[in-house]
């Protein structure tokens, strides 16, 4: 075949980087860590922090600071992805799991609703929080994780937009019915899959 058949620049389709299979529609990556928060960022001491956990409004299970570091962790290497259109490869975590957190309780619920300092909540279908997909986690790279970042603790949902994993979390409310949360009240989309740029309501 004669080389006339082609221009000079022609190299074929480029073939799907790995770095480009891991960034959803719409998404750039981030190299940095942007803080980003609905409010100002509160001062809990560990003395005083708790975790809860409720069904509906009756409380099952509590842990102080002390009690919550004793249960079993997991080391989480995560991408993450914001509504604002970055993403995050690699992120390191370490924190207990909902399914260790949810195996200690007997509930009936088809969702979590979680709730932090300073009055955030985010809304979560059970199926999304399960089987390994879901964290309350107190370290970021090694570290203690900042209150900019959401410490003491924050829940950590990395496949969903990341203002699902709430910062400042304090514990999660068990229901049979969904309850839109802080975003979602204000036009975010309910469920929020990066893959599917479900941002806003209508996505």
């Amino acid at each position: 075949m004669s080389e006339g058949f082609f221009s000079r620049g022609f190299r074929g389709r480029r073939p799907q980087s790995n770095q480009d299979a891991r960034i959803p529609p719409g998404q750039y990556l981030e190299r940095g860590f942007p803080v980003l928060s609905a409010g100002p960022t509160p001062g809990t001491s560990l003395a005083t922090w708790d975790f809860s956990l409720f069904q509906e409004n009756e409380p099952l299970k509590r842990w102080t600071w002390d009690e919550f570091r004793t249960l079993p962790r997991e080391s989480v290497t995560k991408d993450i992805h914001c509504v604002t259109k970055w993403s995050k490869f690699d992120t390191n975590w370490e924190g207990v799991s909902l399914d260790t957190l949810l195996g200690q309780v007997n509930y009936q619920a088809n969702y979590v609703i979680a709730f932090s300092d300073g009055g955030y909540t985010t809304n979560l279908p059970l199926e999304d929080v399960l089987g390994g997909k879901a964290w309350v986690v107190y370290t970021y790279d090694g570290q203690p994780l900042a209150p900019e970042h959401g410490g003491p603790a924050r829940l950590l949902v990395p496949h969903l937009y990341f203002w699902k994993s709430a910062k400042w979390v304090r514990g999660l409310r068990l229901s049979d019915t969904d309850e839109p949360g802080f975003w979602e009240s204000l036009g975010y989309h309910n469920h929020g899959d990066p893959w599917k740029e479900e941002r806003y309501q209508g996505d």
